[in-house]
């Protein structure tokens, strides 16, 4: 049996198992196991526990260790370690054969088993308010013979029923691990327990696991989270014929069918309500205001209307200045372009390779693992994509715009951590990076990432600029007053709302997943949700490009990447609402969290914006190579 982090949906911050005065193994010896850097900067630390289990061998109160945690709950005094953790909703979790606990709860009426966030370390009173120790845990593992080899067995489920048990104890005069020779049957004692409860009776002929009824029987009370406590656990072995090895993990991955698939296609059945109605918007307005341009522009005028001299008017009038490069700074939207792209990139093909099966949770760390590794492979496209469109806006400054690509975002993300390692560090948190790890992610950064951008940036430079379609003047036309409703904060509110409304309700399933410890697993569906979002951020874009060409306003460049990304502000706009579930008290939280979730939203916005501004430019490009210009 090994030991995790413990977890805390009210801190957000993982804690070490050992922070806890909890029994140490024997010779007081914690060996970590090998772990991968998706695991490192999870925070995962799983650890040898004292635990001993032995195959389909039962064990009935068997007894840990005496572990003294602390001064007793006062008024005007600080609380003790356990206790704090118990106050903060800390969760243990524990694994055997890879496999998580569930945890089952049992009152006077029913019995929950939870296959995720891990069972609680203790429990708050209802009536006295004090925080009692769970030191006593039911471990039921069941297994499944191998149909080959009959002899042998695997795990397919492991579930811990935790109970808080006052145990009247005198510690017994073999308490030192020299009494216990290699083999040996007798149980592991430390106490003589003056009041055993059932289980805990060795005089008693034939035992009984410890039940509900057991530990809530008359006279019987819980065990404060103070002074000395007597560890103890039952170990339970079952067979189970219907659970294959194969499929041990499902049970896990559909988190015991919690959220059904229903939920799932009806908010895809939404998502595509609304693209469809936008498609069938912008077909209908686009493509009867286009063919009538087209017509307009492209008919040959007669005498009549060139003595009238009938005036132009809409988006042919901006001919001349549409593919200006853009009026503020070419060079950070070429670099925001390429970051896009780069996280566009990435992001496509870990779902992708998430949908095919290949990064399950059984694979600890391998999620994290695949997006930074895609995200470093990746630097090139982000240099390619920069180089090509800083050329195109005739840029000189060429190794300045390769480098701010290079390290801009990767920077911003890197400081981010670096305060987010210093904040769990002052919390004594296990999410705190060791400083190896810190040398990994650098070199990836500037050993790989570093070296690919300019690798893509160098090909980009070599191909010719991207040629339009019309010639561009040089004397810049005068934009007319525009309406209201073409102003920025109109376009960024409704620009982003609806490829939105597309995704929001993955969105909860994905925050349920990164805050709240559940399992996500459904990338296909994801997959479907994220072709959407793109699709939406695309025609809206278009839909309002066009109409700010047709009021002859031709800055349409930092315009269209705004209005694609302004989805990324709605996430963060979406996760303030989000963050009341989470029921958190300490500034380190607030930090961790709002850290995390505007690094995300900013990562959204540069994605999302990138694909407003290459529809947009498509689209304009279409446009206006199919008129005639005289």
């Amino acid at each position: 049996l090994k030991i995790n982090k413990m977890t805390s949906t009210t801190t957000l911050l993982p804690l070490d198992y050992y922070h806890l005065p909890f029994c140490f193994p024997d010779g007081n010896v914690v060996e970590l196991d090998t772990q991968n850097l998706g695991q490192f900067l999870s925070g995962d630390r799983i650890q040898s526990s004292p635990y001993r289990l032995n195959m389909k061998v039962d064990m009935y109160c068997e007894q840990l260790c005496i572990s003294n945690l602390g001064r007793g709950e006062q008024k005007g005094v600080s609380p003790n370690k356990m206790v704090r953790a118990i106050r903060k909703n800390y969760h243990n979790n524990w694994i055997v054969d890879n496999i998580p606990a569930a945890s089952k709860v049992e009152d006077d009426t029913t019995v929950t088993t939870r296959y995720w966030q891990g069972f609680p370390v203790g429990f708050i009173a209802s009536d006295t308010m004090k925080a009692y120790v769970h030191n006593h845990v039911n471990i039921e593992v069941q297994y499944h013979s191998v149909e080959t080899e009959p002899d042998k067995a695997r795990v397919v489920r492991f579930t811990i029923e935790p109970f808080s048990i006052k145990h009247d104890f005198e510690a017994s005069a073999d308490d030192d691990d020299d009494a216990l020779e290699e083999g040996e049957a007798k149980p592991y004692k430390v106490a003589d327990i003056q009041n055993p409860i059932e289980s805990c009776n060795s005089k008693i002929g034939t035992r009984e696991h410890t039940r509900y009824e057991m530990v809530y029987a008359r006279g019987r009370e819980p065990q404060p989270a103070s002074g000395r406590v007597l560890f103890t656990y039952d170990v339970t072995w079952t067979e189970n014929k219907q659970l294959h090895w194969a499929s041990r993990w499902d049970v896990y991955l559909s988190m015991d069918n919690a959220i059904p698939a229903k939920v799932h296609w009806l908010s895809i059945a939404n998502s595509l309500v609304i693209v469809i109605v936008l498609s069938a918007m912008i077909s209908a307005i686009l493509v009867r205001n286009l063919r009538r341009d087209f017509n307009r522009y492209n008919r040959l005028s007669t005498d009549e209307e060139k003595a009238e001299d009938m005036e132009e008017f809409g988006w042919k009038l901006v001919h001349a200045d549409v593919f200006r490069p853009p009026s503020f700074s070419p060079l950070l939207m070429s670099v925001c372009c390429g970051t896009g792209a780069q996280l566009l990139c990435m992001s496509i093909l870990t779902i992708l390779f998430s949908a095919m099966g290949f990064l399950s949770p059984s694979n600890r760390g391998a999620l994290i693992m695949a997006q930074l590794l895609l995200y470093v492979l990746m630097g090139s496209v982000a240099g390619y994509i920069t180089s090509r469109l800083y050329k195109t806006f005739k840029g000189k400054s060429w190794q300045k715009a390769t480098a701010c690509v290079a390290f801009g975002f990767p920077g911003i993300t890197f400081g981010l951590f670096v305060i987010m390692n210093i904040v769990a560090l002052s919390q004594g948190s296990s999410d705190a990076v060791p400083p190896l790890t810190m040398f990994v992610l650098l070199f990836l950064w500037f050993g790989i990432s570093t070296p690919l951008v300019f690798f893509g940036a160098y090909f980009g430079y070599k191909q010719e600029a991207i040629e339009f379609p019309v010639n561009t003047s040089s004397i810049p036309r005068q934009i007319p007053d525009q309406p209201w409703f073409m102003g920025l904060p109109f376009t960024l509110a409704v620009g982003g709302i609806l490829p939105f409304g597309a995704c929001f309700v993955e969105l909860y399933f994905i925050l349920a997943s990164v805050w709240m410890d559940q399992y996500y697993y459904v990338f296909a569906f994801l997959l479907l949700v994220f072709a959407i979002l793109v699709i939406t951020a695309a025609e809206i874009t278009v839909l309002f490009n066009y109409f700010q060409l047709c009021g002859e306003n031709y800055h349409w460049w930092w315009r269209s990447f705004s209005t694609g990304g302004s989805t990324g502000i709605y996430v963060f706009l979406y996760s303030f609402v989000y963050f009341k579930q989470l029921e958190a008290n300490s500034i380190a939280t607030y930090v961790l969290y709002f850290g995390y979730m505007g690094l995300a939203s900013l990562g959204l916005f540069l994605m999302t914006g990138f694909v407003g501004v290459t529809t947009c430019l498509i689209f304009n490009k279409t446009i206006f190579g199919s008129i005639k210009i005289d």
